[in-house]
């Protein structure tokens, strides 16, 4: 499990001032020993070019894993992810089909697309108590029934007011990380500065307790799985207009980097405590890793090797006590030694 110790990001910065995890400063730490590997063995990675290239996927990434997180905090997982971000890619180009006037429909129809396959996924699992893995892939699969439905496969440009919305910048920064941040700044505000948000928490880490305490289980459980549907409709309408002409399988690159930068940023995948901003800065960490190692030479077929390793070093780095494992092999061997000593 995660070390899940808090300590204060500081009261002055209000908003943000939410308890974080030890893991905190481990992807902190990671991600500036990636940049400095960067800079040494692969400098185009790191240029100003570079960086701003990359960083609306890294914000696509950071809002599709802070709705995967708010799942695994309840002790599941949402495969559903790439259907649910392909169909509002498909929903958000066919629809308009390069009218303008039509985007703002579009996005209401991808959205309620996105309500309903929460809504199922949340009942499915939360009151029907089926396996969250099963129900989310079966509604992965309908989810893409209804992405070859509308699109037939065929990719669509996007409309101009989308490309603007999603992929324009504003002072030089990408709408994309803007919508991160607002994304960010609300569900830690919620699961942190709210009465609800404590109870969502205090459910995922002990749903046995939580319900002998008095509190609804099932809705907050249902709840995750409609809020992460949420969060991947949005991102599914931001590659829409940063890619101009996105395909139908646009979410199929999505799945395990959700989940890796979830584990990455130290939240347990047995359910609990969530740490927003550790995910924003491991969705950073794993696009820049993906950046770093194309630029070495590693063919983009091998980016999920790439990510199933860093999804492999989140795991280890924190559901194995490193300390305590320390200290039990050098008990042994000091009493090895001390052994050995009386022997002779």
């Amino acid at each position: 499990m995660a070390d899940t110790t808090p300590f204060s990001f500081g009261r002055r910065f209000g908003l943000m001032a939410v308890p974080l995890a030890k893991g905190f400063a481990t992807i902190v730490v990671s991600t500036v020993v990636l940049i400095v590997l960067c800079a040494i063995f692969a400098p185009s990675a790191v240029t100003a070019g570079s960086l701003m290239g990359s960083l609306p996927f890294a914000s696509v990434l950071a809002i599709v894993g802070l709705g995967q997180m708010l799942v695994v905090q309840q002790g599941g997982f949402d495969l559903s992810v790439p259907g649910s971000v392909s169909l509002a890619v498909v929903i958000a180009t066919h629809m308009p089909n390069g009218n303008d006037a039509a985007l703002m429909q579009a996005v209401l129809v991808a959205f309620g697309f996105a309500l309903a396959a929460g809504v199922l996924n949340g009942v499915m699992v939360a009151y029907f108590r089926l396996n969250a893995i099963v129900a989310t892939i079966g509604m992965n699969a309908l989810l893409y029934s209804a992405v070859f439905a509308i699109s037939g496969g065929v990719p669509r440009i996007t409309t101009k007011a989308l490309a603007a919305i999603a992929g324009g910048q504003t002072l030089g920064i990408p709408h994309s990380v803007i919508f991160a941040l607002a994304v960010l700044i609300a569900v830690s505000f919620v699961l942190k500065k709210t009465v609800a948000g404590r109870r969502f928490e205090a459910i995922g880490a002990n749903p046995l307790a939580a319900r002998a305490a008095g509190l609804r289980v099932k809705p907050y459980q249902a709840l995750a799985y409609v809020v992460a549907q949420l969060h991947y409709c949005l991102a599914g309408i931001l590659i829409a207009g940063i890619t101009r002409e996105p395909t139908a399988f646009q979410g199929n690159s999505l799945l395990l980097p959700s989940v890796a930068v979830v584990v990455l940023a130290g939240t347990s995948l047995l359910g609990g405590r969530g740490f927003p901003i550790s995910v924003v800065i491991a969705a950073f960490f794993l696009n820049q890793l993906s950046q770093f190692a194309l630029s070495i030479g590693v063919p983009y077929s091998a980016q999920t090797i790439v990510q199933a390793l860093a999804l492999v070093f989140g795991i280890g780095v924190y559901s194995i006590d490193w300390t305590r494992r320390f200290k039990t092999t050098k008990q042994h061997s000091t009493e090895e030694e001390n052994h050995e000593n009386v022997e002779v």
